[in-house]
């Protein structure tokens, strides 16, 4: 689907914006591809940007000092992926982003975002709901973790997003899961 489509639908879900409103808006990001396994934000960087996925699979991520892997997220086409703390504090990226397939995205700076919320209401609307969503998400997670045994947490992220049995290798969902490749094999084969 052409890029600008794309992410007009998504936008328009949410927010009524003019023509004109969503030329201006689109014209502030850039397209950018990525192969399978590249980094787009390293732990360590600053991070002046957002990216919203038009294709493909992203996947952000925390190695901690026993170099154990847990995943916050996994991005798929219309969705948003970057270091949130990073971006908005300044502070350097305590998580990274990379590719889990090759992917095709929209990269926003935050300067330009912000800008354009300064300049269009709607699109201050539709970033304030965004930023809400995604919050509730992370929480319902959170709360997951928390209450649920790990095949209750496979099963709700299978019904929830059923694709990404297909496209996520399974040592990348077990990591999601805070679980071993192992037990995630014990759970799908029985």
């Amino acid at each position: 689907m052409d890029p600008k489509r794309m992410l007009k639908e998504h936008v328009a879900k949410i927010a009524a914006l003019t023509d004109a409103e969503f030329d201006n808006f689109f014209a502030r990001f850039e397209l950018q591809s990525f192969k399978k396994g590249q980094t787009i934000i390293s732990a360590g960087d600053r991070v002046n940007h957002e990216y919203f996925v038009l294709s493909g699979c992203l996947k952000t991520f925390y190695i901690n000092d026993d170099i154990k892997m847990y995943i916050l997220q996994f991005a798929m086409p219309t969705w948003w992926a970057s270091d949130y703390n990073a971006l908005y504090s300044g502070a350097k990226a305590a998580v990274s982003v990379d590719c889990v397939t090759d992917a095709e995205v929209l990269r926003l700076s935050n300067a330009n975002r912000e800008e354009i919320c300064s300049q269009v209401h709607q699109v201050e609307h539709f970033f304030r709901w965004r930023t809400n969503k995604g919050y509730v998400a992370s929480q319902k997670r959170l709360l997951s973790m928390m209450n649920n045994d790990v095949k209750h947490r496979y099963e709700e992220l299978m019904a929830q997003y059923p694709e990404l049995y297909n496209i996520v290798p399974k040592q990348l969902i077990a990591a999601y899961l805070g679980v071993s490749r192992e037990t995630l094999s014990r759970l799908y084969n029985s």
